[in-house]
């Protein structure tokens, strides 16, 4: 039996837009942090198997997502947590462009190591606090 391969990523893409709109703000914040992870393992094993144009199309997309991380942050009532955010978001985009430029996974494995703490953090977040009230 034969898949269509196009009515599959259709039928994917359909389901994470459903799961996009229906989401709340700290599910959309949970998404992105598993959408890095997911790009930063990606491209550590790209760089494992020397493949250059993966390894940056991986680390470019894990770009992306953190400069949306930190486009989501309110650096006015998040006080402290979030100037803290801001700042190791920052040391992430300078870090994925210098594992990038030198071909390292252990730098790519240094960012996945802060973004797990990131996201055990933001899994332990109080009920009352991930629902907003």
């Amino acid at each position: 039996m034969s898949v269509n391969l196009n009515a599959l990523k259709q039928y994917q893409s359909v389901d994470l837009r459903a799961t996009v709109e229906t989401a709340s703000p700290h599910k959309l914040i949970s998404m992105l942090l598993d959408g890095v992870l997911g790009s930063l393992a990606k491209a550590k094993g790209a760089i494992e198997r020397e493949s250059i144009e993966e390894r940056t199309q991986h680390l470019n997309k894990a770009s992306e997502i953190v400069v949306g991380l930190k486009g989501s942050l309110d650096l006015e009532q998040g006080g402290e947590v979030a100037a803290n955010l801001n700042g190791l978001y920052d040391y992430m985009l300078r870090s994925i462009m210098t594992a990038n430029s030198q071909n390292d996974a252990e730098k790519v494995q240094e960012i996945m190591d802060l973004m797990l703490e990131i996201k055990q953090g933001w899994a332990e977040m109080p009920n009352d606090i991930q629902m907003g009230e």
